[in-house]
């Protein structure tokens, strides 16, 4: 696989853990206002996601998904995380912890294919953006 397909299913797989991470979230919590955050974040990530499977099938790659396994332990660990405390704060504090760690993966990502194609690199820096912009908004809820 090349560094434009590697680098594409990487904001897809990222953006798909956001999505479903988010919507599985929204159906947890139950302050309406954190509620709101939540939907923004998710049209973000779906939006981010949807653009990744275009350009991946445009360009006539295989999208490459998060794998089954890490579906169901990202899903019981959420359900566990919020069975003890479902509050604002402790699910901002989680998915401040999942925000950090795509912000890294992404500068990793950004460094590493530094001479993708400039569209797709564009995708990962918005993708980067939403996670620190992510992080900011998080933190009034903790």
């Amino acid at each position: 696989m090349n560094g434009n397909a590697e680098l594409l299913n990487f904001v897809y797989q990222n953006s798909q853990m956001g999505v479903e991470t988010i919507k599985q979230l929204i159906d947890i919590v139950e302050d309406e206002r954190f509620k709101e955050r939540l939907r923004s974040q998710y049209d973000e990530y779906f939006e981010i996601h949807r653009a990744a499977k275009e350009a991946l099938n445009k360009a006539g790659y295989d999208e490459k998904g998060i794998g089954t396994l890490d579906k169901i332990k990202t899903y019981l660990m959420i359900n566990m995380q919020t069975m003890r405390d479902n509050s604002p704060s402790h699910v901002a504090e989680m998915l401040i912890i999942g925000s950090n760690m795509g912000v890294i993966n992404a500068i990793k990502n950004l460094k590493k294919y530094k001479n993708a194609d400039p569209k797709i690199l564009r995708l990962m820096e918005k993708l980067l953006k939403f996670e620190e912009n992510n992080i900011q908004e998080l933190k009034e809820y903790l």
